[in-house]
C-alpha cells in the first residue's frame, strides 16, 4: 500500500490518508520546506489552495522530498471568484500547472450564491472529465448545500473540508457525509493552539505519555475524520505525525467529544447560507 501502515479512509474506492499536512498561511519558502520535510517524516497527504498563493512551492516541496508522486494524496481548491464555468476550468488548469502535477482532489473553497450551483458543479465535473483533477469535493459547505451539491454532481464529492476540533463538533455534517457516501476533513484541527492548555486533554495526554496535540489528532482519526494540521516547525510536524502507536479508550473519546462548545474560529460563510444547528 502506497501509504504504508498509517490509517486511511476509503471513499468511492479512493484511499485517503487520515492524517495530512496543511499549508494554509504558509509563505512559499516555508511551504516548500515544510512539504518536503513532512513527506520525509512520513505524511502522504498534502493540502493547499489557489488562494494560499503557495501551490508552486507545494509542488516544488513534493519534488524536493524524493517521495514518488503516486504515493502522495494532493488536494487543492477552487477560489470563490472562479466559480463560473470558464473561470473554474481556467483556475483548475492554472493550479495543475503551478503544482506541476494533477491534484488528486479539487475542492470548491466556500459555497456561493452566484453563479448557480448547477453551473459551478457542472464545471467542477468537467474539470475532472478533462483530467485536471482525479476527484472532486467541497470545503465549508453546510449540510443543506452539501446535499444540494451532491445531487447536482455526476461524480462523488469525496469530502467536505470544514473547521472541526474539540471545541466545534460537526456531528450533523458527519452524518450528512455518511449519508452521501462522503467524508469530513478537519481544518484547524488543533483549534489554532487552544487545545494546548486544556485540562481534560492534558490529563488524557499524561495517561498516554503524549502531547495535547497528539491526543487531539488521534481523537479525530479514530472518529474517521481526516485531519490536516499545519506548522512551520519541523519538530512539530514530526510530533503531529507520531500518533499511530497508541489508541484512546472509549471513555477518553467520550471525554473529548464532551469538550464541544460550538466555538468557531474562522467563519467566512456567505450570509445567504447557515451552518448546521448543533444539539446544544
Amino acid at each position: 500500500m502506497a501509504y504504508g501502515d498509517q490509517p486511511t479512509i476509503t471513499v468511492d474506492g479512493i484511499e485517503i490518508p487520515l492524517l495530512g499536512f496543511g499549508t494554509w498561511q504558509l509563505e512559499p519558502d516555508d511551504a516548500r520546506r515544510m512539504v518536503a520535510e513532512a513527506l520525509r517524516i512520513g505524511y502522504r497527504h498534502i493540502d493547499t489552495a489557489w488562494i494560499y498563493k503557495n501551490e508552486k512551492a507545494v509542488g516544488e516541496g513534493i519534488r524536493d522530498s524524493g517521495v514518488a508522486r503516486e504515493d502522495i494524496f494532493l488536494t487543492t481548491k477552487i477560489w470563490v471568484e472562479h466559480f463560473t464555468h470558464d473561470a473554474l476550468l481556467k483556475q483548475a488548469r492554472e493550479s495543475a500547472d503551478s503544482l506541476g502535477t494533477t491534484p488528486d482532489l479539487l475542492l470548491l473553497h466556500w459555497p456561493k450564491t452566484t453563479p448557480t450551483f448547477e453551473e459551478t458543479l457542472g464545471a467542477l465535473n468537467e474539470a475532472k472529465d478533462q483530467g485536471l483533477t482525479k476527484s472532486i469535493g467541497l470545503s465549508n459547505f453546510p449540510s443543506k448545500e452539501f446535499r444540494q451539491a451532491q445531487s447536482l454532481s455526476k461524480a462523488r464529492l469525496l469530502t467536505d473540508q470544514v473547521e472541526h476540533h474539540p471545541y466545534l463538533g460537526v456531528d450533523q455534517l458527519v452524518a450528512t457525509a455518511a449519508e452521501l457516501g462522503s467524508s469530513i476533513t478537519a481544518w484547524s484541527p488543533l483549534a489554532q493552539g487552544k487545545i494546548a492548555d486544556d485540562a481534560t486533554i492534558s490529563e488524557i495526554a499524561g495517561a498516554h505519555g503524549k502531547t495535547n496535540g497528539q491526543i487531539t489528532l488521534r481523537w479525530l482519526i479514530q472518529h474517521g475524520i481526516i485531519a490536516i494540521p499545519r506548522t512551520t516547525k519541523e519538530s512539530r510536524a514530526r510530533e503531529n505525525f507520531d500518533i499511530f502507536d497508541f489508541a484512546l479508550t472509549d471513555e477518553e473519546m467520550q471525554r473529548m467529544d464532551a469538550l464541544d462548545r460550538g466555538e468557531r474560529l474562522g467563519d467566512w460563510l456567505d450570509p445567504a447560507f447557515e451552518w448546521d444547528k448543533t444539539a446544544a
